[in-house]
Parts: C-alpha cells; structure tokens; sequence
C-alpha cells in the first residue's frame, strides 16, 4: 500500500511504520497511509528558521507577490491531476472547485495585493505622527517579519485550500510555513506540495508539509512563530493551552466550527425573490461538501407564522439532490470524508434529538447514484425541526460536522437577535431580508457574535458569493466558540506574521529607516527636474521649490467660469459677515491646480506617462485674491509595477508629496499625488 511522504529538510521523507490508513471515502478502499513516526520536529522548525525565513526575508513584498503569482499560474497546470484525487474524498467537482481553485484563487489575490506594499522586504504601517511643536521629531510604526516559521494545522474538509489561503498570507509576510495537514485527507494535500515542490519557485525552507500525527511539534515553538488551527474548539482549545504557547507567548489563531445561522427576515413572503434566494442558499450550504464546512448553515431562524411554508419548500429542495458517486455528473452531494465521520455526525444527531425531531431525512438509510450506501460515507440530508429554540441548549451547543441543519422559529427580529447569539460566536450569519432597516438593526446587533455577516436580497442574488464561502480580501474567523480568531482579510491578514514596531525620531531618520519621504524631512536638491527623470533614477526626498504665483481675483473668477463651481464663499459680492472667510476665497482645487502648473516640467516630452491620482488632499488655511503661492515637490515612494502583457511600457508608480506653502511659508494644502513613471528601456 502507498505510503504518503513528509516534505522536510528539503526532501521527501516518509515516516516509520505504516501509519495511520486512509480510505476512498467513495468506495471504502484503502488508498494509503501516513505517518510522521521518527521525524524530529525540532529540525523542522529549526530549518524552517535559518533556511526558509531568511530567504523570505531577503526578498521583497514584490519579489514574494510575483512568486506567489508563478505559483498559482503553475497549480493551475494541473487542475484535472488536483480533481481526480479530491473525488477520493467525496467532494463533487463543485464542492472540488471550492477546495482547489478556490485555495489557488487566494494566491493569485495575495500576488496581487504586492501593489499595496513597497518594493522592500518591510513597510510602515498608519499614519505619521508629529512629537513636537518644531516638527523636528515624530513617530511611525514600522511591520518588520517575523524570524520564525508560521506552523498552519488544518482540517479534513479544504485539504487544498485550507493549505494555500494560509500560505498565500504567511508568504507575501515573508514568513516560511510548516503545514500539517488533517491526516484523513492528506493525501490530495501531499499530491499539491509535490507539484508545488517540483516547481522550483519557493526558496528552500519555505514550505514544509507533515503527512500525519504532529507529535511534540508544539514543544519546539518559540515567541517568533504563529500558529493557526482549524477544526473542532475542543481540539483547538487544547492546542491553545499548550504549556509552550502560553510560556512563549506564541500568537495562536484558531478558527473554530461553529453553529452558523442564516435568518430570513420579517419582511420575507413566499412570492418574492428573497424566498427563493433563501430556499436555495440553506439547501447549498446543507449539500455543500456535505456539510463539511465550518461556515455551514447548523440553524435556521424563520418567523413563527412562516415555518409550515418554508418546512414544505426546503424539504422539497433537498429531495431533488442526486446523492452517490462525485465522478457521475448527475450527483449533487458526494459522501462525507469518511465512514468514521458518518458515524460521528449520526452521534451528535442523536443528541439533538433530545429536544428536536427529523423533518426530512433518515439516519438510517440514504439513496444513493452509482455506489454503495454502506461501504460509501454516504449519509441522507437531515433537517431537523426544533419549535422551542429559546428552552433548549442542544442545539445551540452541538455541531453535526455533516448535511444537518435545525429548523426554528422566533417571533421577533430582537429574539431572532437573541437566539442567534445563544451560539456564542459563529464565523458567519446571513440575514434575507429586502428592508434595509432590518439589515442594519440585525447587523447591528447581532455583528458582535459574527465574524462575517451577509445581507441578501435581490439586488445581490446574482453576484453574491455565498453565506460560506470566506473571501482573500475579507476576514475569515469569529468571537467566541468561532475561535476568537481571524486569517485572511487583505492587508490585515499580512501584518499578523509581522511585528508592529514603533518608532521615533527626526523626519530625517524616519525617512532613511522607512525609505518614505516623511514631511519636514531634509530634501535632495538637483539641477535635473525629477520629471525628467526615470522611475530607477528618482531618489526618495528629491525636492525642488518651485517659484511664487500671485492668486488673482480674475483667476479666481475664471476658475469659477471654467468648473461651474459657484460657492458663495468664491464670488467676491458675498456678504461674508458671519462665515469662515474674510472677502472672496481661492477654490482648493484651483489651488491644486495652480501647484501642478508651478511643478510640472511641462515644456517638453519626458518619462512621466501619465497623473495617476491624488490622495490625502487637505486644504488648511485660506488664500485671498492678492496672496501668493508656491509648491515643495517631494519623492515621497516609489511602487515598481510588472507588466501584464509584453508590450506594456516597463514603469513603476511614485508617490509625490505636495505642500502648498503661502507667503508666510505656512501650508495652505497638502496632498500626495501619484504618477505613473516609465523606467529606461532595456538594452
């Protein structure tokens, strides 16, 4: 029989003895084994710290969102290879596409993120902060990575994508992972590190990958490493509790299931489209991977007087669902992972029992399309109808990691409120409703207990992406029995494998430790106009001040004309007793406008392609018909960008820093305009 490998030290390594087995959860046939028996742990993490973080480290944010693009570009590759071993584990190429396309769509999002970081290995983080009355000191923060190795252990549900939406994050940081996959599905984990290893893409000890028990694994942490998990609280609660990680004070994500709701509001009839949007949504996440996901639909909140109506349509939905074999393409729900997960999920069924009953469904026998219902992990849908949810505990307590979910009534949005909330803390709630007074009051009060909530209607039916499915861009995680955690959320997600530090001193030594021009900062002077200057040859701080401009009043009139912008405060007959201003005021665009003739070097053609756009602009402090003008110009940052086809102009965006300065050498306006700058052609 085949034994699975461990991916260590740079090479495939399998375990002692012959491991724990793993079946076609199809079939029921064994497929092979794992183990982790004899492998040193502590060799891991050392060589995931002196080899894989240092590589990482050298590289920059770009170098690392490139990397991970090239990674996602090659997986894609071998997507028919990725499918046929995902039907092993019961997933329909639905429920497949989720798990390998959806975990190669997070690296393609986190290579595209690098556009929001600099072209170094660390960034700041916030805004600048002035210390002093002098502007001669001042603070920033600064996120640097960390020097250990991110250790990720995963569940049996997403064997791809709860790897690489994981990696995906840890890598752009420029943190190595460890990866330990749950042992009842890593062997289509295996089959993707092995091409990610053949690649040649990451640098050596960026990725390693366990096949099996994680044994003293924990033992070997230190302050510097992140740990996440996914999976049961129980489980989670114990990793947590680890002596190492509470005396290491090792940060610890945890990602818990937890008992999902979905609400159809107050407002909901069975003639209207959020009906249908219901219906179909609470059936998907009952079939969904066979209701292996942590963000399933476990409770269904529907308003008293509507419960026969929607026990009729939701039981009529999930009759229609062909389950059997994931390889005919007429099946809708494959089986669970495995027959000790059937017998799992029928356990904690029966102890929901105990205060609800089966309204659709049977324990004991299930139809299924070419296979077999008993050598098969292949379990019926289960609705469960609970009538009394605010006397019961069960339902708000135990979790069937399967196709069940518990049918209940409220009578209010405020009990609805109070009833979801009896789950104490859930990774998603979605709410149906057409009334956005609804939406809010239930956002509002409910969004405590929630790390994610949906508002479906209508107006989003078709786009919307789910009640489960946890987007790159948006926090994934909860409160409470959710694990307390989050992953992912963009930007957010990066600067969990990073250490936030602050920092103090002058402009001058900000600027330098940063390499972003910070304000008050000593500029670099040079007789070339930095215009004419390609994007390698700029200098972070090159300044030049350019010549003063009289604000006339027939300039001030004209750009009234021009814009149409006849503000009171702009026309020269207003009565300004009583307003912010003395006599007719300068519009803050025309100001703008007037900087940008005093810096462009205009005259003649030069690498500056194009104004990209203005950020942060401020107007503080008037300027009256008779007041002059002029502008400090300044190299504030330079973003390098790839090009997306070969006959792109090679070119990188920089950041400006404006200050409109009047006569008193106060600044009347400041901003950060951004333009898009070519680099010199290649030879």
């Amino acid at each position: 029989m085949l034994q699975l490998e461990n991916y260590i030290l740079g090479k495939w390594i399998m375990g002692d003895g012959d491991g724990q087995q793993l079946f076609n959860a199809v079939t029921g046939e064994e497929l092979a084994s794992a183990s982790t028996k004899g492998l040193n742990f502590s060799d891991i993490l050392h060589y995931a710290r002196q080899k894989g973080n240092p590589a990482l480290r050298k590289m920059s944010f770009q170098d690392r969102g490139l990397m991970l693009r090239a990674l996602a570009l090659h997986l894609r590759k071998h997507l028919d290879k990725f499918y046929q071993i995902s039907y092993l584990t019961g997933a329909t190429k639905a429920d497949s596409w989720v798990d390998i396309e959806g975990g190669i769509g997070n690296l393609f999002a986190y290579a595209s993120l690098r556009r929001k970081f600099p072209d170094q290995t660390y960034c700041l983080d916030g805004e600048a902060h002035s210390l002093g009355k002098g502007n001669t000191f001042m603070g920033h923060h600064l996120l640097i990575p960390k020097e250990g190795v991110a250790i990720h252990i995963n569940a049996f549900n997403f064997p791809v994508w709860g790897m690489l939406e994981k990696i995906a994050v840890n890598l752009l940081a420029g943190v190595p992972a460890v990866v330990k996959p749950a042992t009842l599905t890593s062997y289509l984990t295996e089959a993707v590190v092995r091409e990610i290893v053949a690649s040649g893409i990451l640098p050596d000890g960026a990725l390693q990958l366990i096949c099996g028990s994680a044994g003293d694994l924990l033992d070997y942490t230190d302050s510097q490493d992140i740990v996440t998990f996914t999976g049961s609280a129980s489980t989670g609660h114990l990793l947590k509790a680890h002596p190492r990680i509470l005396s290491e004070n090792v940060p610890f994500t945890m990602e818990a299931d937890s008992l999902n709701s979905i609400v159809l509001g107050e407002d909901i009839t069975p003639n209207m489209p959020e009906w249908d949007l219901f219906i179909k949504e609470t059936k998907r996440e009952m079939i969904s991977k066979c209701g292996q996901k942590c963000t399933a639909i476990r409770r269904i909140w529907v308003p008293e007087n509507k419960m026969e109506d929607v026990q009729a349509a939701l039981s009529k939905a999930l009759a229609e669902t062909v389950i059997g074999n994931p390889l005919n393409e007429k099946v809708r729900m494959g089986s669970l992972a495995g027959l000790s997960q059937r017998i799992e999920v029928k356990e904690r069924v029966q102890k929901l029992l105990a205060s609800s009953q089966i309204i659709y469904g049977s324990l004991d026998s299930v139809t299924v399309l070419d296979a077999d219902q008993i050598k098969g992990a292949f379990m019926s849908p289960i609705l469960l109808m609970n009538p009394q949810p605010m006397y019961s505990t069960a339902v708000h307590e135990v979790e069937a990691f399967g196709p069940v979910a518990t049918l209940m009534p409220y009578n209010s949005l405020q009990e609805a409120i109070a009833l979801v909330k009896l789950g104490k803390g859930s990774l998603v709630s979605t709410i149906v409703t057409n009334d956005s007074n609804i939406a809010r009051d239930y956002t509002i009060g409910a969004g405590t207990y929630h790390g994610r909530i949906l508002v479906l209607n209508r107006a989003c039916g078709r786009e919307n992406t789910g009640h489960g499915s946890p987007l790159p861009l948006l926090v994934h995680g909860g409160p409470g029995r959710a694990g307390g955690g989050e992953e992912m959320g963009g930007l957010r997600g990066v600067t969990h494998y990073m250490q936030r530090v602050a920092i103090q001193g002058s402009p001058d030594m900000i600027t330098t430790i940063s390499n972003v021009y910070q304000q008050g900062a000593t500029g670099i002077q040079d007789a070339i106009h930095p215009f004419k200057k390609y994007f390698e040859e700029l200098q972070i701080g090159e300044q030049i001040l350019s010549k003063e401009r009289v604000i006339t009043k027939e300039a001030i009139d004209a750009f009234a004309e021009l814009s149409g912008d006849h503000f009171y405060a702009h026309l020269e007959a207003t009565d300004f007793t009583n307003t912010m201003f003395e006599k007719q005021v300068a519009h803050g665009y025309f100001l703008m406008s007037a900087a940008a003739g005093l810096f462009v070097d205009s005259f003649e053609k030069n690498p500056v392609l194009l104004n990209y756009g203005i950020d942060e602009l401020r107007f503080t402090k008037p300027i009256y018909a008779g007041n002059s003008i002029r502008v400090r110009l300044s190299c504030k940052e330079k973003i390098p960008q790839t090009k997306k086809e070969n006959t792109d102009i090679e070119k990188g965006i920089v950041k400006w820093l404006v200050e409109i300065l009047d006569a008193e050498n106060e600044i009347v306006g400041i901003a950060t305009i951004l333009t898009m700058v070519a680099k010199k052609e290649q030879a």
